[in-house]
């Protein structure tokens, strides 16, 4: 690819661009069927880095997208929304941003309000390969709830169907018992 020397725009008018959608299909995993633990991490496009080690004991909300996809950008309020409804909880929400640099990352940020941060996963897609062992992120969006212990408890591949539905399966995530 031959985007090294490309200046890369953070204009978000255009909500087009070529994405690959789901259907909002869930999936919800019984805790006793869970795989093994998620391990992965990365660049912030805040900067630093984020690692999943750091959240063990924690629910944690995992959402794959990236600026110019149209359902990306249709679920953000209802994700910032959770997220703060969720904080108080200690509900750790992180983006995966699958294609875009941090300037467009931070941009859609502040467009959005969403005030959570996101791993840039554009070179390599080393958070996306981490998950696809046990349960892919198969489309743009994809959201994945993380039990405590770190392994795939939910996930809604596709936009997010209603706000309700995260809502459910993060409260169901929170209400086990450790």
């Amino acid at each position: 690819m031959l985007t090294g020397c490309a200046s890369e725009s953070t204009d978000l008018s255009d909500a087009g661009g070529d994405y690959i959608t789901g259907t909002g299909t869930i999936t919800e995993i019984p805790r006793t069927e869970r795989g093994a633990r998620i391990s992965f991490s990365g660049e912030l496009d805040t900067g630093g880095t984020a690692d999943s080690d750091d959240w063990l004991g924690s629910v944690v909300v995992v959402n794959f997208w990236y600026a110019a996809c149209p359902p990306c950008r249709a679920e953000a309020p209802d994700l910032e929304s959770l997220y703060q409804q969720f904080l108080p909880d200690g509900v750790v929400f992180i983006g995966v941003d699958v294609r875009d640099e941090a300037a467009t990352a931070l941009a859609f940020a502040e467009t959005f309000g969403i005030t959570y941060p996101s791993i840039l996963d554009t070179r390599g897609g080393e958070v996306q390969l981490a998950f696809a062992g046990e349960i892919a992120p198969n489309a743009v969006p994809t959201t994945i709830v993380l039990d405590r212990d770190g392994r795939v408890a939910s996930r809604i591949i596709g936009q997010i169907p209603d706000r309700s539905v995260l809502e459910t399966l993060i409260e169901d995530v929170i209400g086990e018992e450790g």
